[in-house]
C-alpha cells in the first residue's frame, strides 16, 4: 500500500506521527510537506496530495491534516475524482470507507488527539469498501455531481 500525506503548519506534528505509524505497518508513505511548522496554506498541500491519489494508480490513499480538517477536506474535494472525508470519530472512519469509498481522509489537529487520529486511520484501513448496491449507486452519483455552471 502507498499513502500520500500532507499538512499545513497546524498539522505538521501530527503528520510526522502518522508517517511513523504507517511505516511501522509496512505502508509506503509519500510526504508532500511541509517540512516544518512555519505558516503554510492548506489548499496547496491538499491539491498536491489529491492529484497524486488521482494520477498515480499505485497511490491508494491520501491523508491530509490541518487545524480542523475542514479546509483540507473542502480543498481536496475540488479535485475531480476525489472523495475526501473529514474523520473525527470511529464511526466516521468506518463509514467514510465502507459507505463513501473515500480516497482521501482529513483530520483536525486541534479537534482530535494524535492517538485518536491513529486509531481512526487503523479503522479506516481495516474497513472494506461496501459492495452493497445502494452504496455503489451513491458513490457513482457522487462522481457525476460536477457542476457545468
Amino acid at each position: 500500500m502507498r499513502v500520500a500525506i500532507g499538512s499545513d503548519h497546524a498539522g505538521y506534528k501530527f503528520k510526522d506521527s502518522i508517517k511513523k505509524h504507517l511505516r511501522e505497518k509496512d505502508i509506503e508513505v509519500l510526504d508532500f510537506g511541509p517540512n516544518n511548522d512555519e505558516a503554510s496554506d492548506y489548499p496547496d498541500y491538499a491539491k498536491i496530495v489529491a492529484e497524486k491519489v488521482i494520477q498515480d494508480p499505485e497511490c491508494d490513499l491520501g491523508i491530509l491534516i490541518c487545524g480542523t480538517g475542514i479546509g483540507m477536506s473542502i480543498s481536496a474535494n475540488k479535485i475531480k475524482g476525489i472523495r475526501a472525508a473529514l474523520i473525527s470519530t470511529k464511526f466516521t472512519a468506518q463509514s467514510a470507507k465502507a459507505h463513501n469509498h473515500a480516497n482521501v481522509i482529513t483530520f483536525g489537529s486541534r479537534v482530535n488527539t494524535i492517538q485518536e487520529v491513529l486509531d481512526f486511520i487503523d479503522i479506516f484501513l481495516e474497513t472494506e469498501n461496501s459492495q452493497e448496491p445502494r452504496h455503489i449507486k451513491r458513490v457513482e452519483k457522487m462522481g457525476q455531481l460536477e457542476s457545468k455552471l
